[in-house]
């Protein structure tokens, strides 16, 4: 019998839904003959013990699951996702750079540092991308610190904000759409597809409305009804990541495709997984292997 970790903190428990697919994750994983532990960060202690250890809190490397991730590694025990990964899709212009160098469809992106913010270098940005352009502070997550902006008096109150916590801003071309793909994907392979529904008043999947946050729909699709090119895309865009757990957001707009970002430690418990029953055991065979 092996022994499958669960990484989680206080947090992942304050939501139902979080807490109801962590409760299937353990049924899946003890109906495939495996023992299940909790481990929150005052059992860090407990790593080195385990068979494999799957994260279900926040990824970030400033907190206690990059940690984790590490210490997982350094004792050769399978982790998902892993402290590579992690470094990687917590930053988005590291994230973004290997995008590119795969040959990834993006919107159109630059990296402008905090000493290159002028108003030629804004107009010439608005002039290449068009209106509005959309800012991100490097270490967003969650729509956090991305913003839209149609001014240059816009685009300095936004960077403003954002190079107090970074020395380099994402810009990048807006693409519009009522929805995001979502792709799954498991070690370079296919895992599930879902489409998440941007609320009317907003252009992000989670956003804050008159002082409310306001989160996306999420509508599972079956693969059979997903464009192939939207499954090879994001594909393509985990490929140049790793080979972890990521979950890959695509923009379709007309004729065109645009991977919008790669995230580490997707979330499966809003609905993503509905037509992908066999998400979780998935996870837990690679995990074990």
């Amino acid at each position: 019998m092996s022994k499958l970790g669960i990484f989680v903190n206080r947090q992942t428990f304050s939501n139902a839904d979080q807490l109801n697919a962590l409760i299937r994750c353990r049924d899946v994983a003890e109906k495939l003959d495996n023992s299940v532990e909790f481990i929150f960060p005052v059992d860090m202690n407990k790593i080195k013990d385990l068979d494999a250890l799957f994260i279900r809190s926040r990824t970030d490397p400033m907190n206690t699951t990059y940690i984790a991730a590490r210490l997982s590694k350094f004792y050769n025990i399978p982790v998902l996702d892993d402290p590579d990964s992690i470094q990687i899709c917590s930053d988005k212009i590291n994230m973004y750079s290997h995008l590119m160098k795969n040959n990834v469809a993006l919107p159109k992106t630059e990296f402008l540092s905090k000493n290159n913010i002028t108003l030629d270098k804004i107009s010439d940005l608005f002039y290449k991308f068009g209106s509005p352009l959309i800012l991100k502070e490097p270490s967003t997550s969650f729509s956090v610190r991305v913003e839209k902006v149609s001014t240059a008096e816009e685009f300095f109150q936004v960077s403003k904000r954002f190079i107090k916590l970074s020395d380099w801003i994402v810009v990048q071309q807006y693409i519009e759409s009522t929805y995001d793909w979502r792709i799954g994907t498991l070690n370079g392979e296919f895992l599930y597809a879902c489409k998440y529904i941007i609320p009317s008043e907003s252009f992000k999947i989670h956003a804050q409305i008159n002082g409310h946050i306001v989160y996306c729909g999420v509508e599972s699709v079956i693969a059979e009804q997903v464009p192939k090119d939207v499954i090879q895309l994001g594909l393509d865009a985990s490929h140049a990541i790793g080979n972890g757990l990521y979950g890959v957001d695509i923009k379709h707009n007309g004729n065109n495709l645009y991977v919008i970002e790669v995230n580490d430690n997707p979330s499966i418990e809003s609905g993503e997984d509905n037509y992908y029953p066999d998400v979780f055991s998935h996870i837990i065979n690679y995990l074990l292997r």
